[in-house]
């Protein structure tokens, strides 16, 4: 729970600074990806939790393998978003 909120704590520190000097269109693609990380912060914290009291090492790190794909997955659709805006910006 401690990592969910420091996640999205820092995920709206991050869109507070990002926000100066950006177009409108960038603005909502920040707040669209910023949004598809939290919900993946969510999510890997959530199989992290259960990787935790998992009974085996292979579930352990099987949980942790699909969280961090998770992440990564939400990473680059998030960099997506926030790309495209810039290119429609331009």
């Amino acid at each position: 729970m401690r990592k969910l909120i420091i996640a999205a704590t820092a995920t709206f520190a991050f869109a507070g600074l990002a926000a100066c000097g950006e177009t409108a269109a960038e603005k909502e693609a920040g707040a669209r990806a910023d949004a598809i990380e939290a919900e993946a912060n969510v999510t890997t914290t959530q199989l992290e939790n259960q990787a935790d009291a998992a009974n085996t090492d292979a579930a352990r790190d099987a949980l942790n393998e699909r969280a961090d794909a998770i992440g990564e997955t939400a990473e680059a659709r998030a960099d997506a978003v926030k790309d495209a805006a810039d290119n429609t910006a331009r």
